[in-house]
């Protein structure tokens, strides 16, 4: 899906740049197999899920998604996956019977990189994967995914600077989630909250690849929620996996049992506070966490707002 007023109203954000260096480098069979594994194993505990359609709003709400105003569309709508697909049964989605993109493709061109400089904390990146595939766009018409969501956007390199504050501080009130990026992953991708361009539950509707991520028109690869890879190699009790655009972390927690968070424990901006690695230390802190149920990563945003550029 698109962002802060400043940028273009795509949910990719920027103007279609060239295309990257796209090494299409394919992943050997075996590293492919054991990649797929990986991902199944991460998202395989919750297969059935409920749809978050209609849980949008204008104000904070817990399960719910605190959207800021839709900007007008580029080519007069928003686009999108196909009005009816088989894995959503009324109120519910199966993630296990929902295909994927097919491809593995490389990007030995992809950057990302953090720095702290004064009060600030800067991320510079491309916003190609760093050490994860992604599918093969635009989808094939050969690739069952097309009978679905026939996106025909090619993926480019973005380079975005997100400047962010280091110490991030919870405001008096609140701020709804922007079309676009509402943070970046720590593998340099962008991520975007849980709406498609209709504002239905995007990881329901939309096809991804099987990271979860895939292009808008601008090209801007993206997910909207955390992917699998990153699920994948996120072990241990708190896992940072990608930083909110007020500053706040972004982490996959775990119970005893290996268990992610559901919404019942988290706030109305799918956050709360608890002790994590902060900084290179473990801090008691307000974050957000990842959960397999809608909306996935961010209700609402509970700091002040970092700056993209």
């Amino acid at each position: 899906m698109a962002g802060p007023a400043s940028l273009p109203a795509e949910r990719g954000i920027v103007p279609a740049r060239p295309a990257a260096e796209n090494s299409q480098v394919r992943l050997r069979p075996l590293l492919l197999v054991l990649l797929l594994a990986a991902v199944c194993a991460a998202s395989s505990a919750a297969a059935v899920l409920p749809l978050g359609d209609g849980h949008v709003g204008t104000g904070p709400a817990a399960g719910s998604v605190d959207a800021c105003t839709l900007p007008a569309l580029p080519g007069g709508g928003p686009g999108g996956a196909a009005a009816s697909v088989p894995w959503i049964v009324g109120t519910s989605w199966d993630s296990a019977a929902k295909p994927a993109v097919q491809g593995a493709v490389r990007w030995s061109a992809a950057s990302y990189s953090v720095t702290i400089g004064g009060s600030s904390r800067v991320i510079h990146t491309n916003d190609l994967p760093v050490g994860a595939p992604t599918g093969t766009f635009p989808i094939a018409p050969t690739d069952p995914a097309y009978r679905y969501d026939r996106n025909p956007n090619a993926i480019r390199s973005v380079p975005t600077t997100f400047t962010l504050p280091v110490d991030p501080r919870v405001s008096a009130r609140p701020s709804c989630l922007p079309y676009g990026p509402i943070g970046v992953t720590t593998n340099g991708v962008y991520l975007f909250d849980a709406l498609d361009g209709l504002r239905r539950d995007a990881v329901a509707h939309e096809v991804q690849d099987a990271c979860g991520g895939h292009p808008g028109p601008s090209g801007a690869y993206h997910y909207h929620e955390i992917s699998p890879c990153l699920l994948a190699q996120a072990h241990g009790s708190a896992t940072l996996v990608a930083y909110a655009l007020d500053g706040f972390g972004i982490y996959v927690e775990r119970d005893a049992h290996g268990n992610l968070l559901t919404d019942a424990a988290l706030d109305a901006c799918h956050g709360r506070t608890s002790t994590v690695p902060w900084n290179g230390r473990p801090t008691r802190i307000y974050h957000y966490d990842a959960t397999a149920e809608y909306p996935y990563t961010l209700g609402c945003l509970r700091g002040r707002l970092g700056t993209i550029g």
